[in-house]
């Protein structure tokens, strides 16, 4: 099992680069990868790896190229800096765009049935993916801070949502209004903080990114098989 950088074309013509990789013993469906603030970097495209290992097929669309092609950052401040400001440079409806071309393209590639997995920024895009993209057919979320924006909307299709308790950019009381909105909805809440799933982060907390990893697999092969 061996990723590559492909090219992918969203459906307005914009062309972007995406981490792909193949199951060895493909048993499964497929899965969107949706980066965080720090783009296709190498915890996403470890992420993409491990899904591939569990039988999946995984693509990470790379967010930022319509503002800035290659970009990996670190995690520290200046990397924080450089990502919220690539973020705050792109819109939502570009960024589903984009989103939507992995999905087509697992179904290109014959996947019956293509979910999304998306952290911190991809978090809440993972959200408006399941909300508004007819090619999804299942979303887990990991701690999108700006979800509450968006509880008008509803979901198409089966998702799962995690989030730190000890999340200093997500106050529970976001949380709550998640749940009031949409109390059938699980959401999963971890004694952890901020990007709790990333070993490259030093709020990364192994017990509950195991658990949130094994939840979110139940989930995905409950539904994409």
């Amino acid at each position: 099992m061996t990723g590559e950088t492909i090219t992918l074309q969203a459906s307005d013509g914009q062309e972007l680069s995406a981490y792909w990789v193949r199951p060895e013993t493909p048993t499964h469906g497929g899965v969107v990868v949706i980066q965080e603030i720090f783009g296709v970097n190498d915890h996403i495209r470890s992420v993409c790896d491990k899904l591939a290992d569990a039988g999946y097929y995984a693509v990470a669309p790379a967010l930022f190229d319509r503002a800035e092609p290659g970009v990996e950052l670190d995690y520290d401040a200046e990397g924080v800096a450089r990502g919220k400001a690539l973020k705050d440079s792109l819109d939502w409806d570009s960024a589903l765009l984009d989103i939507d071309a992995g999905a087509q393209f697992l179904k290109h590639e014959g996947v019956r049935k293509a979910a999304v997995v998306g952290f911190c920024w991809g978090g809440t895009l993972t959200w408006l993916s399941a909300c508004r993209l007819a090619a999804v057919d299942c979303a887990v979320a990991y701690y999108g801070a700006q979800i509450p924006s968006y509880l008008d909307e509803t979901p198409r299709c089966p998702i799962m949502l995690h989030f730190g308790e000890k999340d200093a950019s997500i106050p529970a009381e976001s949380v709550a209004r998640i749940q009031a909105a949409h109390p059938e909805i699980p959401i999963l809440s971890y004694p952890a903080g901020h990007g709790f799933n990333c070993d490259r982060r030093a709020d990364f907390d192994k017990g509950s990114a195991e658990l949130a990893w094994h939840r979110t697999i139940g989930l995905l092969q409950q539904t994409v098989g």
